[in-house]
Order: structure tokens, then C-alpha cells, then sequence
């Protein structure tokens, strides 16, 4: 009879938070008197001498057999990182035995680490999602709520004839830019990527940015320098004398990177962490910095204080290739434009976008390089070089076509500001000692190769453009940047594909690109412009009105704008990644008629999808891969025939191009002329059109995989280069190819026997940065900047989206170790190296004062929601933050909300400018380039123990 005083979660007399407190396996003591790791082992035969005399022992057998194998197969991991690891896929009897990292990468410099071999633990068990329980294996369409998990199995030609039939009435309706296509990260399959894009391209469809959606967008990255991220490949981490990992958790989110990090402690460097949390980087750096959560940009912005008073500022560097020397009218905030100087001679057609210095006899000069000057946004024919001595402090009076106006340097600018950034100031906003933070700035300007590698961390504040731009001062202020060894390096999403043009011409065939900026789509879509403060709606209509920023479908000559109708998601997760998810279940979801996801897992978005469609695995198809963390590109190739019905990615947006262009015939459908550009929509030829390679104008020659693969080499500088090498797919095959050259999207060449660093072309070069000043511009002179004071970068405390007295402790959702977004948390391997369940992370003291216990179950809330996790006291973090690692997809949740439930949309006005506002060259929309952010991290909330226990 059982003790009805025993709890019902007991076993063996033993409760659950026994258990989780850390009685374990071998602290349990059943009534036996054995642990249960006594019992485990119960029954093994010792063997004493294995070498003289071994016992056969049947049950090894089967760990015999994992190294014997039929064939060997090379393929990767299409999820949205920045490994892009070769593996090589061990398979017997037609099944996925196991995986194993290559270890054949070609060494370019001897000097450096091995780059063999690459992987990580989510790497190493992605065979278990080959035949996993929620591998989807056949068409399925829903047929009870979204959500519901109740679906139907239907035939491929079923579920294609539905989305056709859809997809032909819509765009016959003159609704083709309702149609939108999301799918992230194409570095990482550009051919699976492309399938869906080339499709939606073809028929007048929406392609949506995603590396600003998920917050992973740097913008002070395009606001000075110009440019879309460019960074070092890891291995250069190796020939820095001193490196600050700044809110980049290297050891838990590069792991397979982090050797370079590691090693180069051994080899002499210095290595810093900034962490708000004592995290897994933070323990093996030589010093640890903690600024208070949401003060990065005051600590960097005190350290370059210091750089400047105590002049260790590179004087020479700052002169050519930053902005400082420019003058700035006082009058207006503007930068002194050469059209407004009477008599100076510059041999520009836009003398209104060049710059003024002031030279050593106080002479005004025409600063060269200016977009006045140059054909366009990049012009390699001009060089910024001087051959004048400009002066850095200038304050002055000019004479104008508007009379005498008072003008001063940016320099001089830039010192006011960070006149304010006292060590007691500094110290008591971020927590950080007023000595430390100075003994830092110090250390990293004495150097001569010094190096910060950015994390996320910064990019989910409100204010990230802020502390992008300081972070980058402080390269900028010491010269830390265009050489080997030195720079600011952001990897965040694999953003950038090497292989662009190949990569361009294969997704967008037309070349008439309907891009959209996710986060205004959003906005827009789900109802939250509606309800954001009147300012920011006003100037989100405004760069709408202005075309700085497009929101599709467009306005209708009637002034009317149809919802968004059709959605097709493909190697992501948009449902589960959702910031403001509440909305966008609430209100965007419900306007959208038909959400198909393709996918070879059952996902969240795919659970609140119409019709899923199977996707081929990994393991089960052509593509290639590529990372801006290495200079190599390696491929896919199928180890395994695919699962039951399920089909690439290619083969799925080419077949149903097939069915609508079997339609279209059948009713004999016109072209449509689309409204944007001057092109028809033909449904009668879209196949045709899908499987010809544009650019050499063969019929039928991209009807298969790895075909397209062949085209994305065969059209890409990287891979293809005039003067150079080609590589092929087999040679990736063979083992990881080095790419034969850069192309124009980056900054540096591919040099032999180097690691790639970028800014070179403008450091070393001279030729002019892509900014309005042809420098690194850190002054920016647009009235929306000027507005809010952010024309030199500044810091300014979190957004409090949420009362503070309500809701006392800050809520951060970083990447974790377990899971690469949403991609393994479903993973029974991954769920047994944690607690199995979404946990929230929160500090003893937070949690005494609540009530909570390590292995409790907890609610944290808001305003928007409430979502239920364990708890894990967490003494390594800072009191008064929580961390909920994220991507626990959303039927993980009782409740059904997830960790993005808490979170609201909002987005920074600045980042929807355009600049120049006539022409653009320095800031426009282009995906993934320029456009407003997700935001994450100015969030509050509480927590409190679930009523009823852990039950």
C-alpha cells in the first residue's frame, strides 16, 4: 500500500526537487541500500586483462557496428549559424549511421591554428532528425484550427493544384505583392534559398529581409562605414596582440571557432570579455568587465574619453580615413558643404556633397572622395589620400554664400560629447570601476593590432546604433582597422555569401526585386502601428510616403493598401522567431489566407501553417555552404535517398511552378503587366522560366540540384574568378575549396598564405569609403539624427517599455548552447544535456526574495503575457536580469506562448532614414543591409512560483 503522505511526484522516496537539487544518480539510495548508478552497472563482467583475454560480449556488438559502414557521404548543417562545418555522414543499410567531422579543410598559413576539424554537439547528433518522430514525411493540410495539430495527409499533387490555384487567383487580381516569401541566412544553402525566391521573383512576389528582423543587423555598421557587415575571418583572431569579446559569447555561440580565441591566449594576447553575466567566455578571458545591462554604450564611449584626453588616439589615421577633419556649421548642424564656400575650387558635379577641411595655414580644402566627386556609392578611380596636413581642431569662422558662419571640426564636436563621459560618470552608469575602464582603453591603444569581437548582445537594445557606433570609435580612434590582426568583427547570422552574384542571378532572375524590410512589414501587418506613440507613427509614414523604407502590397491609386495574403516560409521558423508575437498571431496571421511551410521538421510555424509540405533533410540533398568565419565553401550531397515523400526544396518551388504553369496553359491565363516594374508576369511560361539559366540562356538547364549548384559557381567571382582558378562542385566534394578571389561586395582581397581581414581596399587602398564623406563617418548630419541628438554617437538608457515598479528585473533571451535557434531544442539528445524544458535563468538573491528554488516551476509575466518555465538559479549573473534562452519553440509552452510572447515590437525612426534623402548612396533600403531592427532586450517583467508547485 503507498504512503499517502508521499508525494505524487516521488519516486523511491525521493522527491523531484531532491532530485534536481542534486541528489543525482549516484546520491539516490533506494531501498537496496544500491545508488542507481550501482544498479546500472549491476551485471557487467569485469575484465582484467582486456589485452591477453578478452570475453566476447554480445551487446558490444552493436557499438562494433558503428565502424562498419557502406558509404561515406560529405554534406553540412543548413541552419541559421555561422559554422558552416564539413561532416563527413557514415551510412549502412540506407540509413544515417552516423556523423563525423571532416577534417581535410586546406591550411593557407602555417602560422595558424589547424582550421581541422569544425563542428559542434548539435552537429554531431543531427542524424537523429533524419528519421525523427516529427520529421515531416508527406503533404499534410490543416483541417482544424491553426495551431490545433489536427491535419490531414493529402497527395503532392493535391497540395500543389491547392497552392497554385491560390497563387494564380491572387496574382490575376493584381494581389502578386501579397505574396511573400520568407527564408534567412542564404550562405548557408544558397541553392534551398533560392528555390523559394526564384519562384516568388517570377511571379511578381515579396521577398523579405531577415538580419534585421532577428536583431542581427549591426546598423552602426552601414551608419560609418557604409557598408553591410564585413569582417575578419576567424582565423585572424589569431594575429591580434589583444582582443575585447564585447557581449559575444565566442564558447557557447562559435564553437567551432573558438579554438582561434583560445589559442591565441596561449600565443601572447590579451583577452578581454565585456559580460553583463560571468559567462562561458568570460571565465577563460584574462579580464572580465560587467557594465550594468543596456550601459555598453557609455563604457565605450568613457573608454575612448580616455583615449583622447591622454592622446593616444592614431592622429594620422583619424586625419585620412575618418571624418574628424570635417567642419560642421554651427548654425544648422550641417557639414559645411563646398557649393557654400565662395571660390573653392573642387572638380566635383555635386559640389553640394563634397566636405570642407581646414588645412594647417587655415586655408579651407575640398576633402576628397566625397560622394560629390565619385560616380557612385563605390568608386575605386578616386583615392582620399591627402597631400595636405588637414587640422583635427578646428573652430572658426567662414566666410558663406549665407555670410559669415561660425563652424566647427568634428573632432571638435566629438570632445564636447565625450566630455561628459567622466570616469565617476562612466563608473557609476555602468557598474564598471572608473580605473578599470581607463586601464582597458589604455592597454587596447598601446597595441599595435588590436581587436573587438561584437556579439549580439549590444544589437538587441533600442539604442544598438548607438553602441554599434561607439564600439567602432574606438577602432577608428586608435587605428585599429583595414590591417590583419585589428578591427571590430560581427558575426551575427551568416549575412553575407561569397558567392553573391551566382548566388543574385539564380534567386532573382527578373532583377526586379520586391524587397521588404520584415520589421516595418510587421509592424505594419499586425496591427502595432496603430498603437505606437504618435511621433514614431508619424515618421514611420513618412519614410513610407518618402519611399525611404517600402511596405507591401503598395498603396493603391485610390489610396487603399490590401492586407497581405499568401506566405510561404522555408528553412526558417518566422511564427516562433516573432517579435510582438501576440500581434502577430492576433492580427497578421488572421489576414493571411494561406501560410504554407516547408520544412523537413514540424516546427511552430509549420503547426500554425495550411499545408506543410516535406522537405528534404540535410543529408538528403545537393546545396552548397559557406560562412563569413572562413574563406572555404564545401557542400551538400545526399547521403540517403529522402524520408517517405518528402523532396528538396528546388525540386518542391519547381514542381509547384509546374502546376501553375499546367493551369495557367490549361485556361489559357495573359500576362499580367506588373503595376512596379516594366516587365509582364507570365503563368504560361513561369516553369520554363524557373528551370533556364538566365545568364547563358539555356533552356531546362537548372531542372535539377545540383545543377543550380554549378550555376552559383560558375557566375560568382569567388569561384570563378577572370584571372584565376575555377572551382567546381565535385571539387568541393574532394574536400573544402578555398575561394579563388573576393568579389566587389567585399572589402579585401583573398590574398595566399593570408587570413581574410576586410577595410583594406580604404585603409591601405585609399579609395573612398561608401559613406557621403568617402571616410568612416561618424557624424551624421540628417535631420532625423540631428532631432534626437544622435549626430555623433551617445548613450542613452533603455527604453522602458514597461513600468519599473511594476515589473522590477530586466528580461534577456540570448542564444544559447543547446540549440541553434529553434533547430534542437526538439532534440531528445540536446533536451537530456539540460533540463529537458524552457528554463529561465534568475540570481539567488531575485529569487529568495520571490520564493523560488532551483527546480521550481515559475511564471514570468507582463503586461503583453505569461509564460511558464523551470527556474535555475543563475549566482553568475548580475541580480535583477533574467535570462530565458530562446528559440523553445511555442507547444513547449503550456500556455502556447513562448519566449517572445513578453517581448513588444517596436522600432527606432532613425533607422528608416535615407541619406543623402535625394539620392541614398550612404543609406537606403536593401535587404539584410539597411533597415529597421527587431529589438529584444528593453523588456521588463516579473516572476513568480506557479500556484500549485511544480506538479
Amino acid at each position: 500500500m503507498s504512503d499517502p503522505t508521499q508525494s505524487d511526484d516521488s519516486t523511491d522516496g525521493v522527491s523531484r526537487r531532491d532530485f534536481l537539487l542534486g541528489a543525482g544518480a549516484a546520491g539516490v539510495v533506494g531501498a537496496t541500500g544500491l545508488t542507481v548508478a550501482d544498479r546500472a552497472l549491476d551485471g557487467l563482467e569485469t575484465v582484467d586483462d582486456p589485452i591477453g583475454n578478452y570475453p566476447y560480449r554480445d551487446w558490444e556488438d552493436f557499438y562494433r557496428e558503428e565502424w562498419d559502414w557502406d558509404s561515406v557521404a560529405r554534406s553540412t548543417h543548413s541552419v541559421n549559424c555561422t559554422g558552416s562545418c564539413s561532416w563527413d555522414v557514415y551510412v549502412k543499410n540506407g540509413q544515417v549511421w552516423r556523423e563525423q567531422q571532416a577534417n581535410d579543410y586546406p591550411t593557407f598559413d602555417e602560422s595558424l591554428p589547424d582550421p581541422n576539424p569544425r563542428g559542434c554537439q548539435k552537429g554531431a547528433c543531427y542524424n537523429d532528425y533524419v528519421d525523427a518522430e516529427q520529421r515531416v514525411q508527406y503533404p499534410m493540410r490543416r483541417t482544424g484550427e491553426r495551431g490545433a495539430g489536427e491535419w490531414e495527409r493529402i497527395s503532392w499533387d493535391e497540395a500543389l493544384t491547392e497552392i497554385a490555384e491560390h497563387v494564380i487567383e491572387e496574382i490575376q487580381n493584381g494581389r502578386y505583392d501579397a505574396i511573400s516569401g520568407f527564408t534567412p541566412i542564404p550562405a548557408m544553402s544558397p541553392v534551398s534559398f533560392a528555390s523559394g525566391t526564384r519562384l516568388v521573383n517570377l511571379l511578381g512576389g515579396v521577398s523579405h529581409s531577415f538580419y534585421d528582423w532577428y536583431s542581427d543587423l549591426p546598423p552602426g555598421q552601414p551608419i560609418t562605414w557604409g557598408h553591410q557587415t564585413d569582417n575578419a575571418e576567424s582565423a585572424d583572431w589569431h594575429n591580434a596582440e589583444y582582443i575585447i569579446a564585447w557581449g559575444s559569447n565566442i564558447n557557447v555561440t562559435r564553437i567551432p571557432d573558438a579554438k582561434y580565441f583560445l589559442d591565441a591566449g596561449y600565443e601572447g594576447a590579451k583577452r578581454v570579455g565585456v559580460f553583463s553575466d560571468y559567462s562561458q567566455t568570460a571565465i577563460h578571458t584574462d579580464e572580465w568587465i560587467a557594465p550594468d545591462p543596456g550601459t555598453d554604450t557609455a563604457l565605450a564611449l568613457g573608454m575612448a574619453r580616455t583615449i583622447v584626453e591622454e592622446e593616444l588616439y592614431d592622429e594620422a589615421h583619424l586625419k585620412e580615413q575618418s571624418d574628424m577633419p570635417l567642419l560642421v556649421r554651427n548654425d544648422t548642424g550641417k557639414f559645411l558643404r563646398a557649393s557654400e564656400v565662395p571660390g573653392l575650387s573642387v572638380a566635383a558635379d555635386e559640389p553640394e556633397k563634397v566636405m570642407v577641411m581646414q588645412d594647417g595655414e587655415g586655408n579651407l580644402r575640398a576633402a576628397p572622395g566625397s560622394l560629390g566627386e565619385r560616380e557612385a556609392k563605390y568608386d575605386d578611380s578616386l583615392s582620399i589620400e591627402l597631400d595636405f596636413d588637414p587640422q583635427l581642431a578646428v573652430e572658426d569662422t567662414v566666410g558663406t554664400t549665407d555670410g559669415e558662419v561660425a563652424v566647427t571640426s568634428v573632432w571638435n564636436n566629438l570632445r564636447e560629447e565625450l566630455a561628459n563621459y567622466t570616469p565617476e560618470y562612466v563608473a557609476d552608469e555602468t557598474g564598471v570601476g572608473k580605473e578599470t575602464h581607463q586601464k582597458i582603453a589604455r592597454e587596447f591603444a598601446d597595441v599595435d593590432r588590436g581587436k573587438i569581437i561584437h556579439g549580439k548582445g549590444v544589437n538587441d537594445w533600442y539604442h544598438n546604433d548607438l553602441g554599434n557606433r561607439a564600439i567602432q570609435l574606438l577602432v577608428t580612434l586608435t587605428g585599429h582597422i583595414g590591417r590583419n590582426g585589428t578591427g571590430v568583427d560581427h558575426y551575427v547570422g551568416q549575412e553575407k555569401i561569397w558567392t553573391f552574384n551566382g548566388w543574385k542571378t539564380l534567386s532573382f532572375p527578373t532583377g526586379s526585386v520586391r524587397g521588404v524590410p520584415t520589421t516595418l512589414w510587421t509592424y505594419y501587418h499586425a496591427g502595432i502601428l496603430e498603437n505606437t506613440d504618435a511621433e514614431t507613427r508619424r515618421k514611420i509614414e513618412e519614410a513610407v510616403e518618402k519611399d525611404w523604407m517600402p511596405v507591401y502590397p503598395e498603396e493603391r491609386g485610390d489610396g487603399t493598401r490590401p492586407d497581405p495574403s499568401t506566405m510561404f516560409v522555408w528553412r526558417g521558423n518566422f511564427f516562433n522567431q516573432a517579435k510582438g508575437n501576440v500581434a502577430v498571431e492576433e492580427v497578421l496571421w488572421d489576414k493571411l489566407d494561406l501560410v504554407v511551410d516547408i520544412n523537413f521538421r514540424l516546427d511552430s510555424t509549420a503547426l500554425y501553417a495550411d499545408i506543410v509540405l516535406p522537405a528534404a533533410s540535410h543529408y538528403e540533398k545537393h546545396d552548397l555552404n559557406m560562412t563569413d568565419m572562413h574563406t572555404y565553401v564545401h557542400p551538400f550531397t545526399p547521403a540517403v535517398e529522402p524520408l517517405g515523400e518528402s523532396k528538396s526544396d528546388w525540386q518542391i518551388f519547381r514542381e509547384l511552378a509546374a502546376k501553375i504553369q499546367e493551369i495557367a496553359r490549361d485556361r489559357d491565363i495573359d500576362p499580367i503587366d506588373d503595376r512596379k516594374f516594366d516587365r509582364q508576369i507570365d503563368l504560361q511560361s513561369v516553369h520554363d522560366d524557373y528551370v533556364r539559366d538566365w545568364v547563358s540562356d539555356e533552356d531546362g538547364a537548372l531542372e535539377e540540384d545540383r545543377a543550380a549548384c554549378e550555376a552559383i559557381l560558375e557566375h560568382s567571382t569567388e569561384t570563378n574568378p577572370d584571372d584565376g582558378g575555377e572551382i567546381t562542385f565535385a571539387d568541393t566534394v574532394d574536400q573544402p575549396q578555398r575561394f579563388e578571389a573576393a568579389g566587389d561586395h567585399w572589402t579585401s582581397d583573398i590574398e595566399d598564405g593570408t587570413a581574410y581581414a576586410p577595410w583594406k581596399d580604404f585603409v591601405q587602398d585609399k579609395e573612398p569609403w561608401p559613406t557621403l564623406t568617402g571616410r568612416q563617418q561618424y557624424y551624421i548630419d540628417h535631420d532625423w539624427f540631428l532631432d534626437v541628438d544622435e549626430q555623433l554617437p551617445t548613450h542613452k538608457r533603455p527604453v522602458e517599455t514597461n513600468d519599473q515598479s511594476e515589473y522590477p528585473l530586466r528580461y534577456n533571451t540570448p542564444h544559447g548552447r543547446w540549440s541553434i535557434h529553434s533547430t534542437w531544442r526538439d532534440s531528445e539528445k540536446m533536451l537530456q544535456l539540460n533540463r529537458g524544458e524552457p528554463v529561465v535563468f534568475i540570481h539567488p538573491e531575485d529569487a529568495k526574495h520571490r520564493g523560488i528554488e532551483d527546480g521550481d516551476t515559475v511564471e514570468i509575466y507582463n503586461d503583453l503575457a505569461t509564460i511558464e518555465a523551470n527556474a535555475k538559479l543563475y549566482p553568475a549573473s548580475e541580480p535583477g536580469t533574467v535570462r530565458h534562452y530562446f528559440a523553445w519553440e511555442r507547444y513547449q509552452y503550456p500556455s502556447r506562448n513562448n519566449f517572445n510572447s513578453l517581448i513588444p515590437m517596436y522600432m527606432k525612426p532613425t533607422q528608416l532614414v535615407q541619406y543623402p534623402e535625394d539620392s541614398g548612396e550612404h543609406l537606403h533600403f536593401f535587404p539584410n543591409f539597411w533597415g529597421p531592427t527587431g529589438v529584444n532586450s528593453d523588456v521588463r517583467c516579473d516572476i513568480r512560483p506557479k500556484e500549485g508547485g511544480d506538479d
